[in-house]
């Protein structure tokens, strides 16, 4: 009865289901009661999971991923013949083992996955069903169960789950985390500065404090359970540096009021590399024009800006300021070496974080002119340049940190930033949440 726990929860209670067991850790038994009382009085609490699990025709484990094989081999002997059983952890592969040797042999299991938050309005929103060791009617119960939820059904296997969602998370959880230490590290809020403001700006820093406003353990779980993650967290930060080393290297030249040609033979190599990752990810530019972007105009998602005033607030009255984008150019870098196609997944299981990082740089890298001002400002503005070695230094803090496969180590550096930025999560979870819902409504209107 987390986060996740209590949102199914309130999702099956509201869709009418009456017969609603829970349990949280046996410590937690009275305050879960509480809760559950003001809140979803239609669910009963019970002491332990034991008691859930003999009782339950459908059983679901909403458990860290980093604890599953433990609370599993310790509940699972107890399930009702016959039953069913899933999980809503964010990696599959603990998940599996751990369902393969402590579940009876009776047990059919069809596991699911939401790919959003417990904030964010599941209609229209992926989730995932892996029927592993189940017979049709168990699934198409399961289907029945989740129906109301107004999902959209993904059936994969254990092991597609992991692939699909390293590429889809891992990399935007990088770039956030990273995004965030090295404003925490800066000292600042981006957004008051008068230097990090607009479009794409917006879109960074309400999902950044949207990432750490959230439990730790849903990004460490992906990070250093998922070897797919793991390799691509290490990449991102390999691309940030190799980038940033670039644009300090191409930078050595006099400062130009024009936008730069590529007469610099450095400035050159950067742009090359740029090119062939834009290349690579977006592929041609004349079929790219042919797909609606993802991403909705900058005039809109400034309404969504914090500090900024009113929401009638628009691009006109803002300083826009050209930086170098070195997270987006990063991302993309990282994709085109490790041959990840993000558009594929697109539709299959993105998340709404997923969905709108990868908005911003489609954004940008199909923007000419936009581009001609983040590498002329990565080349010879120096504004940005101590702000983008902190992401550079963070990049590789994460990856290090992930490295080391240690929860705790990863929970100690999360929660450094969360404590930062902790005093603006009100402001930024609704203004996120309105955003997604824009987002997500302009989708589904173009379907």
């Amino acid at each position: 009865m987390g986060a996740m726990g209590k949102m199914y929860a309130k999702l099956f209670a509201k869709a009418g289901w009456k017969k609603i067991h829970v349990a949280d850790r046996p410590e937690n038994f009275e305050t879960t009661r509480e809760y559950c009382s003001s809140n979803i009085p239609s669910v009963q609490v019970l002491k332990n999971g034991h008691l859930v699990a003999r009782s339950s025709d459908f059983m679901m484990y909403s458990v860290e991923a980093e604890f599953i094989g433990r609370v599993v081999e310790e509940y699972g002997p107890s399930t009702k013949m016959g039953a069913i059983v899933a999980g809503q952890t964010s990696v599959k592969a603990p998940e599996k083992e751990a369902f393969e040797k402590s579940l009876p042999d009776d047990a059919q299991i069809v596991s699911i996955h939401s790919l959003h938050g417990p904030t964010v309005s599941p209609v229209g929103q992926p989730l995932i069903i892996i029927n592993h060791r189940g017979s049709d009617h168990a699934v198409c119960l399961v289907e029945n169960l989740l129906r109301s939820f107004g999902s959209r059904f993904v059936y994969l296997t254990y092991d597609e789950h992991d692939e699909v969602t390293a590429n889809t998370q891992a990399v935007t959880h990088a770039a956030f985390l990273s995004m965030g230490t090295a404003w925490a590290s800066d000292g600042f809020y981006p957004w008051e500065q008068g230097r990090y403001v607009g479009g794409i700006e917006t879109v960074k820093v309400n999902l950044t404090l949207r990432i750490y406003s959230n439990a730790w353990h849903v990004y460490a779980g992906l990070a250093i359970l998922n070897p797919k993650a793991r390799e691509q967290i290490d990449q991102f930060a390999q691309s940030a540096t190799d980038l940033y080393k670039m644009m300090v290297e191409a930078g050595g030249g006099e400062k130009s009021d024009q936008l730069p040609k590529a007469d610099s033979e450095r400035e050159l190599r950067l742009r090359q590399r740029i090119e062939w990752a834009q290349g690579v990810v977006f592929g041609d530019p004349a079929k790219a024009r042919n797909r609606k972007p993802i991403l909705l105009s900058e005039d809109i998602l400034d309404k969504f800006s914090l500090g900024i005033g009113t929401s009638n607030t628009t691009s006109e009255s803002m300083d826009r300021k050209a930086n170098s984008h070195l997270s987006l150019l990063a991302m993309v870098d990282c994709w085109a070496h490790l041959s990840i196609n993000p558009f594929h997944h697109l539709d299959l299981a993105a998340t709404p974080l997923f969905r709108l990082f990868l908005g911003v740089a489609e954004h940008l890298f199909r923007n000419p002119s936009l581009m001609d001002l983040t590498i002329h400002s990565a080349v010879y503005e120096t504004w940005h340049r101590a702000n983008d070695l902190e992401f550079v230094v963070a990049a590789r803090g994460w990856s290090q940190c992930v490295k080391f496969g240690s929860f705790e180590v990863y929970r100690k550096r999360f929660d450094e930033t969360r404590i930062f930025f902790e005093p603006r999560f009100a402001e930024a979870g609704v203004l996120g949440s309105e955003m997604i819902k824009a987002v997500m409504a302009s989708e589904m209107n173009a379907r």
